[in-house]
Parts: C-alpha cells; sequence; structure tokens
C-alpha cells in the first residue's frame, strides 16, 4: 500500500473487506509499506486482485516471517494488526439522496464495500443495533435545514426537503423537526456509547455535537421551527453532553451559512494551491488504534472544503485525539474519540478530490482519484471495527 507499488489504494480496502466476509482473518502491517496488508494465498483471492486492479505481491513463508519478525522489532514503529471480521455498515441518509452528494457513499460503491441505509425512522426504532459501523450522511442535526435559508430559501429543492423533513417528524410523532433530529442524535450517542463505531463528516460532525449540547433548549429562529428561540440560549448550552467540542459559540443570525465558532471556514486565510494537513505520527505497538487511522502513503494530505471544512483547535476537549491538522492555521481536520465502550471519528469537509463542494456540483469520478489519501482516510475508519481489540495506552 505504499506509494510507488500500489495502483489503487481504494479498491485494495475492498478486496480486503471481500476476504473478511469470507471468514479469513487479515493482518494490517502498520506503517509497514503504507499500512499494507497480509491476505492468504489462494487462487480465489489472486484472481479478486486481477479483477479488481489492485496490486499484490506474492511472498513466500519464510518472506512473511521475516517481514513479521522486522515488523515486531521494538526498534521499528510498526505493528501487525488481526482483522478478524467484516463489519456490517450502515449510511444515515435520507433517501432519494444521490450517491454523489456525499465522499463515504461514493467510496464504498467505489470499493465495492456493501452498505445499507438507515433514516431517522429505522434509528428511532433502533435499528443501528444490527450494524457495527455507521456513518452520518451530511446532516443537519440542530433542525436549521443546514442554515441554507439565505441563499436557497427561494429554491425548489431547498423548499421540498424542508417539507419532506416536517412530514417525516410528524408521522413520527413531533410537532418540530428540530426535536425530531434532536432523538435522532440521542439514539446515535446511545449508540456509540454501547460499543458502536460512528463516522461524521462535513456538518454531521458540528450540528451533532451542537444537538446533543442542546437538549431541551430551542436553539432554532422562527423560519426554521415556527416560533422563537429561547432567550439566552448559548448560556443554556451544555458542553458536557457533547462528544468532542466545548466552549463553543452558537451563530444566531439564520442570514449566516455557519453553526457556530467551531467550523474554521470563515477563519480561514489558506491559499487552495498550498491548502494541506498533516497526519499525526502515533506509536504503532502502543497506539494501534490511531495508527490504524492514519494508515497512509503520505503524511501530508491535500486539503478540502465543506459547510464545515475544518475544526477550531481551542474548541476540542482535551481527551480527543488529533489525527490530522493544519497547525499554522489553528485547526483540526481529523479527530477521533471514545465514548462509553464506542468510538467516533469526525473528519472535516465535503469531498476529499473537490476542493470546494458546492450545490449541484459534478460528482467526482473516483476512477481518477484511485489512490486518493484524502479517501484512504475513510476506508481506514471502515475497516477499523474489523481489528482484534487490544487496550488504547493514550
Amino acid at each position: 500500500m505504499d506509494v510507488d507499488f500500489q495502483k489503487n489504494h481504494l479498491k485494495a480496502y475492498g478486496l480486503t473487506y471481500w476476504v473478511l466476509s469470507k471468514e479469513l482473518k487479515v493482518k494490517w502491517l502498520l506503517n509497514y509499506r503504507g499500512g499494507s496488508f497480509l491476505l492468504p494465498d489462494t487462487e480465489a483471492i489472486l484472481r479478486e486482485c486481477q479483477i479488481r486492479g489492485v496490486s499484490y505481491e506474492v511472498i513466500s513463508d519464510a518472506k512473511t516471517e521475516s517481514i513479521l519478525e522486522e515488523i515486531n522489532s521494538p526498534s521499528q514503529n510498526m505493528e501487525a494488526v488481526v482483522l478478524e471480521k467484516a463489519p456490517k455498515i450502515a449510511v444515515y441518509t435520507p433517501s432519494g439522496k444521490l450517491p454523489w452528494d456525499d465522499a463515504v457513499t461514493m467510496v464504498l460503491q467505489y470499493a465495492e464495500i456493501p452498505y445499507e441505509t438507515v433514516y431517522d425512522e429505522e434509528v428511532l426504532n433502533d435499528g443501528l443495533l444490527l450494524f457495527d459501523w455507521l456513518h452520518l450522511h451530511h446532516e443537519d442535526f440542530t433542525g436549521q435545514y443546514g442554515k441554507f435559508y439565505a441563499s436557497y430559501r427561494a429554491a425548489s429543492w431547498y423548499i421540498e426537503e424542508k417539507k419532506e423533513a416536517e412530514q417525516l417528524a410528524a408521522k413520527l410523532g413531533y410537532n418540530k423537526v428540530s426535536e425530531e433530529k434532536r432523538d435522532v442524535a440521542l439514539k446515535i450517542r446511545d449508540y456509540v456509547i454501547g460499543g458502536g463505531f460512528m463516522f461524521a463528516m462535513c456538518s454531521a460532525t458540528d450540528s451533532f455535537d451542537i444537538a446533543l449540547s442542546a437538549e431541551g433548549v430551542d436553539i432554532c429562529e422562527p423560519m426554521f421551527d415556527g416560533d422563537a428561540s429561547d432567550a439566552g440560549y448559548q448560556n443554556k448550552i451544555d458542553f458536557n453532553k457533547t462528544f468532542a467540542f466545548t466552549n463553543f459559540i452558537l451563530e444566531r443570525n439564520p442570514m449566516v451559512y455557519e453553526f457556530s465558532s467551531i467550523d474554521t471556514t470563515q477563519k480561514r486565510y489558506v491559499n487552495p494551491t498550498t491548502d494541506y494537513f498533516s497526519l499525526m505520527e502515533f506509536s504503532a505497538k502502543w497506539d494501534p488504534i490511531p495508527t490504524m487511522l492514519c494508515q497512509n502513503h503520505t503524511a501530508l494530505v491535500k486539503g478540502f472544503m465543506g459547510q464545515t471544512t475544518a475544526f477550531t483547535r481551542d474548541e476540542i476537549k482535551s481527551n480527543v485525539l488529533v489525527l490530522g491538522e493544519n497547525k499554522s492555521n489553528g485547526e483540526a481536520k481529523y479527530i477521533h474519540g471514545i465514548k462509553g465502550k464506542g468510538f467516533f471519528t469526525f473528519y472535516g469537509g465535503h469531498d476529499p478530490e473537490d476542493y470546494k463542494h458546492r450545490v449541484g456540483d459534478a460528482k467526482t469520478e473516483l476512477d481518477l482519484h484511485s489512490t486518493s489519501p484524502g479517501y484512504r482516510l475513510i476506508l481506514n475508519n471502515v475497516l477499523f471495527p474489523a481489528a482484534k481489540k487490544k487496550k488504547q495506552k493514550t
């Protein structure tokens, strides 16, 4: 999985998932040649590599032992992690969304990793208990319809989506979309606390935490929920309820395309041609989890924008790991934490290969980006639940 040898990093993850689905075990060689996968040598797997266009190398038993001895050496920042079982994957997304509206859905399809879609009704009915891994589509869990009001309130798609959201909330017994989304966020919180793996991108990250922090508080203006917000609601926010963020200031103005001070989009002074974030280095033997999530063939990854582009470093809780950052801009791009028995990862931005994605933009063709470091980070998270768990030392 290094930069020179592998011709399709993304499909290599799909191949590894396929091997796991055949009830075979895989070793993930952390920090060895870009985080390579050691697979059983069978004709079926070799044929599948060829079909999918995945570069591979057949090695002898003696070579395998030599590699594993090198990895096991205390002098090497490497580790061999056993992957045991293909995780069952759910994507939280409304019906009718096009696959290219969401980078995770796109890369799962491209890598040929199976998934099922769920939405509010399934979540509220405890449907998440059937899954090992959950991705949150670019959702607004605050009930403010993505804060698109200023630019798109007259657009037919905005009017239709608002109407559909209100109808769904009413069907599920709620008077307001914000109240229904809050309960969905609470169910997802419980899923993670119970041992689930949650991955979120773009606005699903900060809006999720904001919804948790505003439980029992009306933060929506009349154009969103039909009545006024609570007076002085900023002082009623409970940061103890959030997963990742603290001490943030909510954006009250409905005409501003922003949820809070968590996001750095409006505070960025970065030239697009030099916009990169660096992946942190962890001890593979002592901290295999963050090491797993940072496996890549480069330590420097192209930046990309979104409604929530990156996170203000000073507003991230001290027990949350920063996996990727733009240090010069004081922002974290990629973060990870533990909640109860489960794990969560937040990744800022919309599409790793579409720098400034806008409503209506053309689909990203992943055939043109089959070695994308930014998309690799998503797929690291997909395979993460398959790993045989070791106690994290950090």
